[in-house]
């Protein structure tokens, strides 16, 4: 073979930040922060769930949209906690994780040239899965230290091709819970527009009431309903991202297109692990599983924020989600990647540089992403090192 191998779609991606921040972690024997995924292990009542469904040989194909079991127990808790009844037939479809439902619907409402109006910074795979499908996107900038957004900027984004708005809340990285003000806007936007939302809510059970923050689902909203697909990952709400049971939920129409996609993308998801988290969803309530999640990972933010402040890396405040973003300014790096590295390969401790989070890394303020979703020995390993760490580092 002769020339570039591949499509011209895949130009310009090369290494993600994460990848290349956990060789550096693994290189260095850094204690890793960077990462979002949990360290410790999930509720043992789920994993029994999943050893029964395993023994009861539930091993093959689901239903493709999900098994009845898990679009059951999904319905159920939107009816009692978001006070809305949803057909579990035909407004719930089940993904291979929130990342898969997100690439199903690029697929499934962008042609080539539409336009996706998403705020920035933003997850790593929103820009690449809406180039993949065809579309463009046009980013939003958040600024701290609220992370609040200029309404005519937003609405200077919307334009005659723009097919699609993305909103992730809580959102990854800042922690912003966008509030009841902000949300309305969005949704009057979105309706003036004729616009579809896609709302990437996979942190909703990991929201801060000491902070006043309050999830409101976009769906819920007047007039959002039937333009709003919400996604969901049970991976982040019982930590256990690897099993990778992910969900969408919208009306019976953005879920048949939803469908038309997924169908020839993963066709159907791990069926004993649907039958695993249809457990989950359906005891957590009365176990009290939400709202120990909310105390232990307020407990971790809390560790965390106190080792970065020790440390002189103030932190930003956090209305949800497992990430705190610090003030690196005063360490005197040129950039956060610079200073990522020298956190990684001389502290021992790995963090993400938010730069890679926007359209232009030229825009991103001085700061750097920490995880809390991590055990309270692998927080205190970290403080420990951060002790090392001095200011004016970079001369």
């Amino acid at each position: 073979m002769t020339g570039t191998i591949g499509a011209r779609r895949l130009a310009g991606l090369g290494t993600s930040v994460f990848s290349e921040m956990s060789r550096l972690a693994a290189q260095h024997g850094a204690v890793n922060l960077g990462q979002g995924f949990p360290d410790f292990a999930g509720p043992d009542f789920v994993k029994e769930a999943a050893r029964a469904a395993i023994d009861a040989d539930l091993n093959q194909y689901a239903v493709s949209h999900g098994t009845p079991r898990l679009r059951g127990a999904i319905a159920a808790e939107w009816a009692r906690d978001r006070g809305r009844a949803v057909d579990p037939e035909t407004e719930i479809t089940v993904t291979s994780g929130a990342t898969e439902a997100l690439a199903d619907a690029m697929l499934a409402f962008l042609d080539p040239g539409d336009e996706v109006v998403l705020f920035e910074p933003f997850y790593d795979s929103y820009p690449p899965i809406v180039r993949f499908a065809g579309g463009v996107p046009r980013p939003v900038t958040l600024r701290p230290p609220d992370w609040s957004f200029d309404p005519d900027e937003l609405a200077a984004a919307f334009g005659p091709r723009t097919r699609l708005l993305l909103l992730n809340t809580p959102h990854n990285p800042t922690g912003k819970v966008f509030d009841r003000a902000e949300l309305d806007l969005i949704a009057a936007l979105c309706r003036e527009r004729d616009v579809i939302a896609i709302s990437d809510e996979v942190y909703d059970r990991i929201v801060f009431p000491d902070t006043g923050a309050v999830h409101v689902p976009l769906a819920t909203l007047p007039g959002m309903w039937d333009r709003t697909l919400t996604l969901n990952s049970t991976g982040k709400t019982f930590s256990m991202t690897g099993w990778k049971i992910g969900y969408a939920v919208g009306s019976a129409a953005l879920n048949a297109a939803l469908r038309a996609v997924h169908q020839f993308v993963t066709f159907a998801t791990a069926t004993p692990f649907q039958d695993a988290m249809a457990a989950a969803l359906e005891t957590a309530h009365a176990r009290g599983y939400y709202e120990r999640l909310r105390h232990e990972y307020t407990a971790r933010r809390d560790l965390l924020r106190d080792a970065l402040h020790a440390a002189a890396l103030p932190t930003l405040p956090i209305g949800g989600s497992y990430f705190l973003l610090a003030d690196i300014a005063a360490f005197g790096f040129p950039d956060d990647v610079a200073f990522c590295r020298h956190l990684t390969a001389e502290v021992g401790v790995a963090a993400i540089p938010p730069s890679a989070f926007y359209a232009d890394p030229a825009r991103a303020p001085q700061l750097a992403r920490f995880c809390f979703a991590k055990r309270p020995e692998t927080i205190a390993a970290a403080a420990e090192r951060l002790r090392t760490l001095a200011v004016g580092s970079a001369g």
